[in-house]
């Protein structure tokens, strides 16, 4: 039976020094927490949060926003990446990334990013 609880933060990204400010906002709001470098395989049912870093991850979009529509359609998408990559910031928009910030603007809204 699939776990009907979306409680998992997912972080996409190969920067393992910004993954443990991630981990420890989910903690801080009580969710589960996975580093990975692409969307795994397997049930996505309780993903809450997918987080792309576009500054390690970028070649992801477009297809990975699809996959995440199709594997996880409730899950809240983030994108963010350097503000000097505006081409970056833009694809991910026109992926139809709902949220894309600067890393400036990710960092700031980290500790309040998952509460409420």
């Amino acid at each position: 039976m699939a776990n009907t609880t979306a409680d998992l933060v997912l972080f996409l990204s190969g920067d393992l020094m910004f993954a443990s400010r991630v981990r420890g906002a989910a903690a801080n709001a009580e969710l589960q927490f996975k580093f990975s470098g692409n969307l795994p395989a397997g049930d996505l049912d309780s993903v809450a949060y997918v987080i792309i870093d576009l500054s390690t991850r970028s070649k992801l979009i477009p297809d990975v926003v699809a996959e995440i529509a199709s594997r996880c359609p409730a899950a809240k998408v983030i994108a963010y990446g350097p503000h000097v990559q505006v081409n970056q910031l833009n694809a991910a928009r026109q992926a139809g990334v709902p949220t894309v910030m600067t890393r400036g603007q990710f960092d700031a809204a980290l500790p309040s990013l998952f509460v409420g």
